[in-house]
């Protein structure tokens, strides 16, 4: 949410730094995410001077160009080219001096330079009205008052307003604050906590009178519940234009472009007083009456932006005397209610809505505007008549006309003030400190809560109606401490704390060891939401739509139901790198998946990789390679080493996500799928390159780390002994099939096989490849002999020979 100094200075009469003010709203929980200064001309017409130029003559190299002097006012006259048709000796001319810095309409800045056009020198440049951003006109350069003085900056005539805009990150509950008014009401709080006295200014309507009663426009509302209150009235013989400049700028300082003197004077006041506002042509209001009712389901209407909506029969629409819909209350104008260059009377609505009817219609059409973002949090249900009025006298002040009917109020149910009862006791104990009754008070009256009686234990409140957030004791002290300063707050010098039992194995420490491991690696960690599309069931039949956890008042229909996987956020982030130029990539997630059977909720933790484009970045030693089916593999396996899982067995995997992949178990527990992510399922997400996927079933991997026991030994006295095998063999054998079979020979001193060359060439018999395998053999209670040695590799070349038809290579 945007808010304008310059605008806050209207309600309170204040001079401090921009920085200043927007600490203290930090500390009142508005959030500033940001300060913008704001000009209402880019650049502040700095550089700018006002000069007389003295003779224009003809270039003598150029004919549409003229060599100029001009009087700065430092008596010192400047050479100046120009190509304005209309520049001619004895103007007055805005010039922008050397090193001055300019926009273009898209607000690209350049510098003005000295430079030689066509052989004659410049020092600067004489301007047109849209060079200096003041207007659109470029026929020719920008003549000034005769009577203006040289040397004046050119700021100082134009008037060039600045202004600083704080950027607050609003939270949903504070619906107050949704408006310069209660952005101030805020602020005058935190500033009497500094001792700094001001009053609330508020726009005086008094002088909101009827001229002449001519055009009555009756108001029905059918359903008191969804509309508690709906008041309106008539303006006529209006004239719809430009907004005055003074408008205009406070509507773009804070992102909202200018339509019209009517449109903008409601947009204007809601956000000065955060009441939405509607106006109406009144000619298009069939029977002079307004009926704010339901209307039955998929009655069509074409909302302002053109588009055609089907109505849900719960939808809130305001009707003309015929139910012809004319708008959808709280949300969006109809096209053919709008005012127009050719309105000359309008009926003015403004009102309270049920915030949650709102809501569920927004979200049904997919729609945010400024009013339904107020209404739906909920607004000041008080304050309906008072910004009619406001709105009314701005409109006769600025678009002519006259107030030609009574302002009609339907409010039979007034929405009442709550009251609270709060105790010092329970403040002292959420606080943490001790504050005097006098300083409470002082807080809750600058808070514009009443103090209706006061005992010895605390006090009996009366929370404002616009105030939807203050409904128990607990967020009376909240509001306390906020106001007050949670910096405030005294700290004990004690600290006192507790031992807390910790399961094994230690969850958080062992996800930071994977982490480590990874980004050792080149990995980097991702978080994706939790919500995500229905339609990613579509890519996958493993993935079940009817076990979808819906979102019952999902944000968009994008992310309406829980994710079944991790695969495709990930792939959401791998498409936005590669999108971005960043084709090389290495990523990891641990986060929950979510799943619906026979109507009870399944959560369960997963951890995921990601890899995709090229292992590393090239470098002058070493070539990059391409990320490969093997690199994915290795880096599992090292994944699993680190955290004590060693034995495992591979099989080909059933998930059909993959085009080829594995699955690794203990046992029957998968602990691992892995593989490479299908082309056609890539290709949705407009991926072109392989994509290698690792799920890891994060609580099956912990119960089988929290079962494992560990075994400690001393280490080995006697040397350790390496001898090779070179063995010919048939290409359908797996080293697995050598490992395990070298093994089953001899468990006592053989401690390890490895596979160390890999060798499939032109030289070898057809269908034959070569292995290099290495053998490490150890007795721990003594030096291993020749004999022993020999005796170990002449049965484990035997077992090769017999069972797996090998031969022994030279």
């Amino acid at each position: 949410m945007k808010i304008s100094y310059n605008w806050l200075q209207q309600f309170l009469k204040i001079d401090l730094e921009a920085e200043k003010v927007g600490e203290i709203l930090t500390d009142l929980g508005l959030e500033v995410e940001g300060i913008e200064k704001v000009e209402s001309v880019k650049g502040g017409l700095k550089g700018i001077i006002v000069g007389e130029v003295l003779t224009c003559e003809k270039h003598p190299n150029a004919d549409r160009l003229k060599v100029t002097t001009v009087d700065l006012g430092n008596g010192e006259p400047l050479q100046i080219v120009c190509g304005a048709p209309n520049v001619a000796a004895g103007q007055k001319v805005p010039v922008a001096t050397v090193g001055t810095t300019l926009y273009d309409k898209e607000g690209n800045a350049f510098k003005i330079k000295k430079g030689n056009i066509r052989g004659e020198a410049s020092h600067g440049m004489i301007c047109a009205e849209d060079e200096l951003g003041l207007g659109d006109s470029h026929d020719g350069i920008l003549v000034l008052d005769k009577k203006t003085k040289a040397g004046t900056p050119a700021s100082e005539i134009f008037e060039v307003s600045t202004d600083y805009v704080f950027e607050i990150g609003l939270t949903p509950n504070r619906s107050d604050a949704m408006s310069h008014y209660g952005v101030a009401r805020d602020l005058r709080a935190g500033l009497f906590q500094q001792n700094i006295q001001t009053e609330l200014i508020t726009p005086s309507v008094s002088s909101f009178d009827v001229d002449v009663r001519s055009l009555k426009i009756q108001i029905e509302v059918e359903d008191k519940n969804q509309v508690p209150r709906y008041a309106g009235v008539t303006i006529s013989g209006v004239t719809v234009e430009e907004s005055p400049k003074w408008i205009q700028e406070k509507l773009i300082a804070i992102g909202v472009n200018p339509i019209n003197n009517i449109v903008d004077i409601t947009n204007y006041v809601l956000h000065e007083l955060g009441q939405p506002l509607h106006a109406f042509d009144a000619a298009k209001i069939k029977g002079n009456k307004i009926i704010v009712k339901n209307l039955p389901a998929d009655t069509e209407f074409v909302t302002l932006d053109g588009e055609s909506r089907k109505l849900h029969e719960d939808d809130i629409m305001i009707c003309d005397g015929e139910s012809t819909p004319l708008c959808i209350a709280g949300v969006y104008g109809g096209l053919d209610s709008g005012v127009t260059e050719k309105t000359t009377a309008i009926f003015l609505e403004s009102a309270y809505f049920d915030p949650v009817s709102i809501r569920k219609t927004a979200k049904r059409f997919g729609l945010n505007t400024d009013a339904s973002f107020r209404f739906e949090r909920g607004i000041d249900p008080n304050i309906t008549d008072y910004a009619l009025k406001r709105a009314a006298i701005l409109i006769e002040e600025i678009a002519g006309g006259h107030i030609s009917s009574d302002l009609e109020d339907i409010y039979p149910n007034k929405i009442e003030d709550h009251q609270v009862r709060f105790t010092f006791d329970k403040a002292d104990k959420l606080i943490g400190d001790k504050l005097t009754p006098d300083t409470i008070i002082d807080i809750l009256s600058s808070l514009d809560i009443k103090i209706n009686n006061k005992t010895e234990s605390g006090l009996g409140l009366t929370i404002p109606a616009y105030r939807v957030d203050v409904t128990r004791e607990t967020d009376i002290i909240e509001e306390i401490l906020r106001v007050y300063g949670y910096n405030n707050v005294k700290t004990s010098a004690k600290l006192n704390t507790s031992i807390s039992y910790a399961s094994k194995p230690d969850i958080n420490k062992l996800q930071n060891l994977i982490s480590n491991q990874l980004v050792s690696q080149g990995f980097y960690e991702m978080m994706a939401n939790s919500l995500t599309s229905p339609n990613y069931a579509e890519l996958s039949e493993q993935i079940d739509s009817k076990h979808n956890v819906q979102m019952l008042n999902p944000l968009s229909t994008d992310l309406s139901v829980m994710r079944q996987t991790l695969l495709f956020s990930g792939l959401e982030a791998v498409a936005y790198n590669i999108n971005r130029k960043n084709s090389d990539v290495k990523l990891f997630e641990f986060g929950n998946t979510y799943q619906k059977f026979d109507g009870k909720y399944d959560e369960q933790k997963h951890f995921s990789l990601l890899i995709s484009g090229n292992r590393y970045d090239n470098n002058w030693l070493v070539n990059t390679k391409k990320s490969d089916f093997f690199f994915g593999k290795g880096i599992i396996h090292s994944i699993l080493e680190r955290v004590g899982i060693n034995s495992f067995q591979s099989t080909p995997t059933e998930n059909d996500f993959f085009a080829e992949g594995i699955s690794l178990c203990v046992g029957k527990q998968t602990i691992v799928d892995f593989g490479v992510v299908k082309p056609k399922i890539t290709k949705d997400f407009g991926i072109k390159q392989e994509v290698l996927y690792a799920d890891f079933n994060w609580d099956a991997m912990l119960q089988f780390i929290k079962n494992k026991s560990i075994k400690v030994s001393d280490l080995a006295k006697f040397p350790v002994v390496k001898r090779d095998f070179s063995l010919l063999l048939d290409k359908s054998v797996t080293f697995d099939e050598i490992y395990k079979l070298a093994f089953k020979i001899d468990r006592k001193i053989l401690k390890s096989v490895d596979l160390f060359d890999v060798y499939e060439g032109d030289k070898l018999p057809e269908n034959k490849k070569s292995y290099a395998v290495s053998f490490m053999l150890q007795d721990k209670n003594q030096t291993l002999t020749d004999k022993q040695i020999d005796g170990v590799m002449k049965k484990l070349q035997q077992a090769f020979e017999t069972k797996l038809k090998a031969e022994l290579r030279a």
